[in-house]
């Protein structure tokens, strides 16, 4: 069975969706300031290595690095699930953009809605 990321057209489509994706996120108020301080392309390198990485089904560790990397953000910067969902809601937005199958795209959200409590640094049980 082909990977998601076989599935979605491999890493062009990864490429275009995360260059889309961030237009996205840096044209949104509410969270760009996240991103005030940022090296983006630094951070489109990091994205596109971490969704390839993901998409492709090999993303154990993925929970962890997913807390490690945002937990300053939640704690010192006000990260929250209104951000989380502001953030979802773009990439959504980029793959149905990019006409990325609705069955694939509803896959690729459960993976994203996964994360949500490792990104924002709560235990599952504390979000219940």
């Amino acid at each position: 069975m082909a990977t998601l990321l076989e599935q979605i057209g491999g890493e062009a489509a990864v490429d275009a969706a995360v260059d889309i994706f961030y237009k996205k996120i840096i044209a949104d108020d509410v969270v760009q300031p996240f991103f005030a301080n940022t090296d983006m392309d630094s951070q489109s390198r990091k994205q596109k290595l971490f969704l390839t990485t993901v998409l492709n089904g090999t993303s154990k560790g993925a929970l962890s690095y997913m807390r490690r990397v945002h937990k300053g953000l939640v704690h010192d910067q006000g990260l929250t699930d209104v951000h989380f969902d502001a953030v979802a809601h773009h990439l959504q937005g980029t793959l149905e953009e990019l006409e990325v199958p609705t069955d694939l795209i509803g896959q690729i959200m459960e993976s994203v809605g996964g994360m949500r409590d490792a990104v924002l640094d709560r235990d599952e049980a504390a979000a219940a």
